[in-house]
């Protein structure tokens, strides 16, 4: 695991200081070793600070020039199939003298036979790569599958910049931080900044999946052009695909099947030079990856799980016991509220830009734990969105099926009878009927989905925080995120497969996948996530509904590959997030703080946001008429954001 930085400059001077400027903000996302290599014809600069995984001498050192010395590469990630790839050159007839044992090595050595593209479609990993070609003078950049690994680029004031971090790009000195109000209303609405946009106005996300080709033409030319990404991969596709080539298999056989793949996966990802644990949060996916690592151990898996005092919050003690029932050498930490709320004023530094899963803070904690045993931990992440494991994925149906037929026009009317009744007054008529907190809030948000017009919009409506966005962040409209404009009338055979895939393109590697390559990679922890080996995304797209969600239940079939290991009375119990009690820390020891970033002068002076509204809902929150947690959160992150700028 690393980080990458690199630009294209037509000045013909020499910006070797930049380049480690730019490498030393990433530094810890590779401690181990840099380096950089420069080409004065063409003016491109790459730079690399490493992590050491696998072959730790020299040997692996990038930047890492090819046998052929026309490719050079800077390289994050791992390629989990390589030596199969050194194998499939062998066979095929090419004889090479290898230096080391590194995927670099052999990454280079492949593209160096087969091509680019072709290379990159045979490996299995996780990868964020910038290789230059001398022979044409193109950089080109290219993101893994599903987005495991982060890469930004954009051109400022003419010059090209890309790099793992927004925090490298910025210390190039023709970057120009313009803040885009786009991106930040969708980071309301969203909790994140949704791919291909950065909170800059340039800068881009590179779309998980596709190479980006960039065109430099000697040494005082201008960037010819940068060409749209191309795909090597898409998830579309295979969803599509998969409708036309469902599992026609047993229920037995597909258990069966799942349990291989994985089980491949896992011993493919436990491939390292350096110890290895795995986070255990005692959720099925998580007891399920620390299963099938342990089961192909000769030692205990090192286990790693977080633990709160707050009730409602803790999974530790579950995790202890699959750890105990396992046999993993296991370790927890329980931290109090303080431990948790000391982490906030790093989260701007952490994540670069805005963002507000608030389970950020718990995955950092995990991590910074895993971290003094080890330098590689294996994840559960990626379950959900591939099984069908979200709550909202078995509701949305319930719902949505009883409304459908209603006419727009009563579903409005419906909509609007129960928001004319304040939270407050529900909750009051409530109290003595249902037990739920707040049932108020409960009929507020149904309300504000009833009048969807379609089961994509009620996905949408569901996923989103802040719906007026007009009236809270100035200068914009409601903005349209490109997972909402680019698949319109898609249906994948039913309304959870069609919420599945949107998560997976869109909250899985926007959310999930970058909350946790920053909290790991600021500690200089490398992740693994054996659910997204495409392999496994590719066959879980081919099981029909009834193997994913059975019988009002997700996840029916990694239940049946866990029986095989675990007793199920160990796993039965409710589904828990990995979160923390952001609302009563708003109301408690966290106010002094939200209040100070939620001030209204300050709010009119930033020029942002309409102040009026956001205090209104800080008052609702203050008062315990309303929970505005996640709401709040976003405008928070932001400003905390903002204030370190």
């Amino acid at each position: 695991m690393c980080g990458i930085v690199g630009f294209f400059s037509a000045d013909g001077h020499n910006h070797q200081n930049i380049v480690v400027d730019m490498m030393d903000a990433i530094k810890h996302r590779g401690p181990d070793d840099e380096g950089f290599w420069h080409n004065s014809e063409s003016n491109v600069y790459l730079g690399h600070r490493r992590l050491s995984v696998v072959d730790l001498s020299s040997l692996g050192h990038q930047p890492m020039t090819s046998c052929s010395d026309r490719y050079v590469i800077v390289f994050n990630g791992e390629i989990y199939n390589h030596l199969l790839l050194r194998k499939s050159l062998k066979k095929s007839g090419v004889n090479i003298t290898w230096r080391g044992h590194s995927d670099t090595e052999t990454l280079l050595a492949c593209i160096d036979t087969w091509g680019l593209k072709k290379t990159i479609k045979k490996c299995s990993g996780m990868f964020a790569i910038a290789l230059f070609d001398k022979k044409h003078n193109s950089i080109y950049l290219v993101r893994d599958r599903m987005g495991e690994k982060p890469l930004y680029y954009g051109i400022q004031n003419g010059v090209f910049l890309f790099g793992s971090e927004l925090k490298a790009l910025k210390k190039h000195p023709e970057f120009q931080g313009e803040i885009d109000r786009n991106s930040l209303a969708l980071q309301l609405k969203y909790n994140y900044i949704p791919t291909p946009y950065s909170i800059y106005k340039g800068i881009k996300k590179l779309t998980p999946g596709t190479i980006l080709k960039v065109s430099v033409n000697g040494k005082y030319a201008n960037i010819d052009a940068i060409e749209s990404p191309m795909a090597f991969w898409s998830l579309k596709e295979v969803a599509i695909n998969a409708q036309l080539n469902t599992y026609t298999g047993s229920d037995i056989e597909a258990v069966n099947d799942l349990d291989k793949l994985l089980s491949q996966s896992v011993k493919g990802q436990m491939e390292a030079d350096v110890s290895l644990g795995a986070f255990l949060s005692g959720g099925i996916d998580s007891s399920l990856i620390v299963s099938l690592m342990q089961s192909q151990s000769s030692s205990s898996v090192k286990t790693f799980s977080i633990g709160f005092e707050q009730e409602g919050y803790n999974e530790a003690e579950y995790a202890k016991q699959i750890a105990q029932h396992l046999g993993t050498k296991h370790t927890e930490l329980y931290v109090s509220a303080q431990d948790a709320m000391n982490i906030i004023p790093k989260l701007s530094s952490l994540y670069d830009e805005p963002f507000s899963d608030s389970s950020q803070i718990p995955t950092y904690l995990v991590s910074a734990m895993a971290k003094e045993s080890v330098t590689v931990s294996l994840s559960g992440d990626a379950g959900d969105e591939l099984f069908g494991g979200y709550n909202r994925y078995l509701w949305t149906r319930k719902i949505w099926n009883k409304v459908k037929y209603m006419p727009h026009s009563v579903r409005k009317f419906i909509a609007w009878g129960m928001t004319s009744v304040s939270p407050e007054v529900w909750n009051k008529i409530l109290r003595q009927i249902v037990s739920m907190p707040l049932p108020g809030d409960k009929i507020h948000k149904l309300a504000n989905i009833l009048p969807a017009k379609s089961a994509e919009d009620f996905y949408f409506h569901l996923v989103s925080h802040w719906h007026d966005i007009d009236s809270i962040v100035i200068g914009v409209k409601n903005p349209v995120a490109p997972v909402e404009r680019s698949n319109l009338g898609l249906y994948l055979g039913s309304i959870e497969q069609n919420m599945m895939y949107l998560d997976s393109i869109s909250y899985l590697p926007d959310d999930i996948l970058t909350k946790v390559d920053r909290a790991a990679m600021g500690v200089s922890l490398e992740t693994r996530i054996p659910f997204l080996d495409h392999h496994v995304i590719e066959f879980a797209y081919k099981l029909p509904l009834s193997m994913k969600i059975r019988n009002g239940e997700g996840k029916w079939i990694l239940k049946k590959v866990l029986d095989r290991y675990i007793p199920r009375e160990l796993m039965e119990r409710p589904k828990m997030g990995f979160g923390v009690p952001i609302d009563l820390w708003l109301r408690g020891p966290l106010r002094d703080w939200a209040e100070s970033l939620l001030d209204e002068s300050r709010l009119k002076k930033e020029g942002f946001f309409h102040a009026e509204s956001i205090r209104k809902k800080w008052n609702e929150h203050l008062s315990g008429d309303r929970n505005w947690q996640y709401h709040l959160w976003d405008v928070l992150m932001f400003q905390a954001w903002l204030e370190d700028q």
